[in-house]
């Protein structure tokens, strides 16, 4: 990377030179493989290469954007030419600015996050084809919508004239499949996933055919309930989506703007006592880890809520400016767009009920695995959602149930809210398996 470091560098001397008061570049090189297979047969195999470059340029209270994707010495001048052209002629915005060199990383952490055993187009096209046979060999299974097998690398670098300059690198590999049950009008889907930085750390592709075809049959034969108030369970698949609802009300973009229900809520309790969630850029080998922000400021572990209470926004320059405080850490960018917050590996601490008992004493319930639709309004906290998983009888879960949307007040949620104790790191974002008290379930 000395090559790459060396090239911005030159780039954010150039911008000064031509009249930018600051700059910052960011630069990305990846490297995607990916296999696919579909009953029995290969369907894809692609291979693809990439690297950009996106340049941001402050002129007084003005900034502009501009990215390429040609890293050759005439490409980048025409970028450096439109950028100061772009930020003489951008509208003034008092609140964006570099990170103050005090708050930037000075030792950049190893987390474990790059794999340099690449895997091979052979055993991508293998691991596809492991887990859709095991799917389709389970009886009642009688189609598949395919099988995938994806590696990717990302190297990211930044360099900014505030004096930062450092990068790092990053693999993902990830095996998938998605079959169906039952004849005719009776057709359920369902499937099954395993996502890591290290090869090590994937699920057998065996065991991933076989979830997705155990969850397929489960859902077979659904019926519709009746419409109540009863508790809610989210299946951990679909709890993770409250804690993302969450995390952007907490953003400080919505914060600034005045445009989410828990605006005037820091240090307020907004969960019950049990709840703490933790944000943690610097997990080893966590899906959503990295050393430093989008700013280059140096990011920590945080707790979000500790014993339900708020402890703090998730936080940009921009938006610590706008809010009289400093950022958190927590910027994230694309090559075309100005740095926003954004949460790492966020996750709920679990409770100490396993998930059987969470719902042994519910005499009637449901219990989701499977959200969908656009029902979430930040701005006022309604939430509304299309859901599918089973009926809960006598503490048990009993038949599928489908065609039901749920409903409630997300303040009122999350302090009706109690964990279980099976959290496990799939995602970027982690929750348990979550019990939510007198939710409204709209069926028949």
């Amino acid at each position: 990377m000395e090559n790459s470091l060396n090239l911005l560098n030159t780039l954010i001397q150039s911008a000064r030179k031509a009249g930018a008061d600051a700059a910052d570049v960011l630069f990305y090189e990846a490297t995607s493989l990916s296999a696919s297979r579909r009953m029995g047969k290969p369907e894809g195999l692609e291979r693809s290469e990439s690297k950009g470059i996106g340049l941001r340029i402050f002129i007084g209270k003005r900034a502009a954007m501009v990215s390429s994707s040609d890293t050759g010495s005439d490409a980048l001048k025409e970028l450096l030419d439109r950028g100061i052209s772009m930020a003489k002629l951008s509208p003034e915005d008092e609140y964006a600015a570099l990170a103050p060199e005090s708050l930037l990383v000075k030792k950049i952490a190893g987390l474990d996050l790059y794999d340099s055993n690449e895997p091979s187009p052979e055993w991508l096209q293998e691991q596809c084809t492991y887990a859709e046979e095991v799917a389709l060999a389970v009886k009642g299974i009688t189609n598949s919508e395919g099988a995938g097998a994806d590696y990717g690398s990302i190297t990211f670098a930044l360099t900014a004239s505030n004096g930062f300059s450092g990068y790092y690198k990053t693999s993902n590999t990830s095996i998938s499949v998605s079959v169906l049950a039952g004849n005719g009008n009776g057709l359920e889907r369902d499937y099954d996933f395993s996502s890591a930085r290290f090869i090590t750390d994937l699920a057998a592709a065996d065991t991933i055919g076989m979830n997705a075809a155990k969850r397929a049959l489960a859902k077979l034969n659904p019926r519709k309930i009746e419409t109540g108030v009863m508790p809610v369970v989210y299946d951990p698949r679909v709890s993770k989506g409250l804690l993302g609802t969450f995390a952007g009300a907490i953003n400080g973009s919505a914060i600034a703007r005045g445009t989410s229900f828990l605006k005037d809520s820091l240090g307020k309790q907004i969960f019950g006592n049990n709840i703490t969630i933790i944000d943690d850029p610097h997990r080893i080998r966590g899906l959503a880890s990295k050393p430093f922000d989008g700013e280059g400021v140096s990011n920590r572990k945080t707790s979000l809520v500790e014993n339900g209470i708020l402890q703090t926004w998730l936080l940009d320059v921009r938006s610590a400016n706008k809010l009289g405080t400093i950022t958190t850490g927590h910027a994230s960018r694309g090559l075309s767009s100005p740095p926003s917050p954004s949460s790492t590996n966020l996750y709920l601490t679990p409770g100490t009920l396993t998930p059987d008992e969470l719902i042994s004493d519910i005499k009637s319930g449901f219990y989701i695995n499977e959200v969908f639709g656009m029902g979430v309004n930040l701005i006022t906290g309604d939430y509304s959602q299309g859901a599918s998983g089973f009926f809960i009888e006598n503490g048990q879960k009993s038949y599928a149930v489908s065609e039901v949307t749920i409903a409630g007040k997300l303040s009122d949620m999350f302090l009706a809210l109690t964990p279980a104790n099976d959290l496990a790191f799939r995602y970027s974002t982690n929750a348990p398996t979550l019990r939510v008290e007198g939710m409204t379930v709209a069926g028949k």
